[in-house]
């Protein structure tokens, strides 16, 4: 009885908000897109049968679809880790009636079970089992494998979910689970393990025994469990409240920040508003994808003389997290940037800070990038040259264009789809960050000398950073012409 008062206050609470309200037309088209893709992956799932077929001609479509299981697992586990959000309740109006703390926990826990992502690939597999899997086997088997598939689809959610409260409350838990599925992803991919082999196989058993549908029942309660008895350890308010307050205010603690005096503050103030709000914090999380793009396409031989390619390839790695924090600087501050103009004497320091954090993370980024030399020296020089590129040129443009910011932000919501604060200025300035790089370089390899297209791109940035005083100063008149028409938007 309590889960349904639960229910009924979330329904009133998504009901009532304002933002429903105001976005009830964009929560239309929404809805007319996401039926659309359902009746997409339910084609899918009517014809993956002959896909199979196709692809592989020689193989049993049955034994090819269970070997394919673990990789989706794997792929819709990182999904659900950056995209996914966790389950809340405003538990403070709870804690003073007479509702039992493990009802409160239960809920919550369970509150994930809705998620619309639990049931897409419903659309797929229950086709496959009823369309391959009966009439090759038996009714009790195809109902047998959707089953032990549907409860690991579960198990996913409730791993995630709890990985993903752990980066908060303990990120070493993360860290060594990180760790073992990308010694995992390398060992398959150097053939030292076969994920393919193993899925095909516990499947295989799954469907000759059916005793083993155990395994998948208690994985469930496991992963259940586990997010159950974190939330029970942190149902006080008082308790998140205080962890989450000394965790954020150790990013004011880094003794370097304060040896850069007021620039070293103003950095410091970035970091925990970074940390402090949801959208922002969700690009921190999505960094490893932005870093691990070079995997899906410097392995691959047919990119090697491709040049223009990887030269895009380059720029995003190694400043995707720059441009997402370059172009809405300003936005990310809209909620206080009236305060900002009254209180703060010294934009020159205020400008000079907000450059050297984007330039900080773009080196970052790009030290991280620096193990693709792997896969061969050409990689490493294209990533230093679109480094230098993002430091002295892109970084500028990226700043300049977001003195047009006007758009008001709300840092409570994930960055997923979420195009609040987007302009057509924003747009625009993908232009020189992916295309202008390319054109520089095609001349050169028309003449043959793609190499010293390389470098041109590396000595315009260098150019950029030699005159970065100038630049700066540029886009300081810049701000000083448009911060009231920021100010007058933000309020908006």
């Amino acid at each position: 009885m309590i889960y349904k008062w639960f229910l009924l206050h979330q329904w009133k609470e998504m009901k009532r908000s304002s933002i429903w309200q105001k976005n009830l037309a964009i929560n239309i088209v929404l809805g007319f897109f996401i039926l659309l893709m359902l009746m997409y992956l339910l084609m899918f799932g009517l014809f993956i049968d002959k896909i199979l077929y196709k692809l592989f001609p020689d193989n049993d479509p049955v034994v090819v679809f269970n070997g394919i299981i673990l990789y989706y697992l794997g792929f819709e586990f990182f999904l659900r880790f950056f995209m996914q959000s966790l389950p809340t309740l405003n538990i403070e109006t709870y804690l003073h009636l007479p509702v039992k703390k493990s009802s409160i926990v239960h809920f919550v826990s369970g509150k994930s079970i809705f998620v619309i992502g639990n049931y897409l690939s419903w659309l797929v597999v229950a086709p496959f089992a009823f369309k391959v899997i009966l009439p090759a086997y038996s009714p009790a088997v195809a109902w047998l494998w959707l089953l032990s598939f549907a409860l690991l689809v579960f198990s996913n959610n409730f791993l995630a979910t709890y990985v993903k409260r752990q980066l908060v409350n303990n990120p070493k838990v993360v860290g060594i689970f990180g760790v073992i599925l990308i010694s995992l992803i390398i060992l398959d991919y150097f053939n030292v393990i076969s994920v393919s082999a193993f899925s095909s196989l516990i499947f295989s058993e799954l469907m000759q025994n059916p005793i083993l549908i155990i395994i998948p029942i208690l994985l469930v309660i496991f992963t259940y469990s586990l997010n159950y008895f974190l939330l029970k350890t942190k149902l006080y308010p008082e308790e998140i409240n205080k962890e989450k307050k000394s965790k954020i205010d150790s990013l004011a603690n880094i003794k370097y920040l304060k040896t850069l005096g007021f620039t070293g503050q103003l950095i410091s103030l970035d970091l925990r508003l970074i940390w402090r709000h949801k959208r922002t914090k969700s690009l921190v999380y999505m960094a490893p994808i932005f870093l691990g793009y070079g995997f899906l396409f410097y392995p691959n031989p047919g990119y090697e003389d491709n040049f223009g390619f990887m030269i895009f390839i380059g720029i995003f790695m190694t400043g995707g997290m720059m441009m997402n924090y370059l172009n809405y600087c300003f936005g990310y501050e809209s909620n206080y940037f009236d305060n900002i103009l009254a209180n703060y004497k010294d934009f020159e320091k205020y400008i000079r800070s907000k450059y050297l954090f984007g330039i900080t993370i773009a080196t970052v980024c790009y030290v991280l990038t620096i193990p693709y030399v792997f896969f061969g020296t050409e990689i490493l020089l294209i990533n230093t040259m679109t480094y230098l590129y993002n430091l002295g040129f892109l970084s500028f443009v990226l700043f300049y264009v977001a003195t047009y910011s006007k758009k008001r932000m709300d840092l409570s919501k994930g960055a997923t789809f979420n195009y609040q604060g987007m302009g057509a200025s924003h747009w625009l300035s993908m232009m020189p960050a992916f295309l202008l790089p390319i054109f520089i370089y095609l001349p050169f390899r028309w003449m043959g000398i793609p190499m010293a297209g390389l470098l041109f791109i590396g000595a315009l940035g260098l150019t950029g950073l030699l005159f970065h005083k100038s630049l700066l100063n540029i886009i300081l008149k810049q701000f000083y012409k448009r911060k009231y028409y920021m100010a007058e938007g933000f309020r908006e």
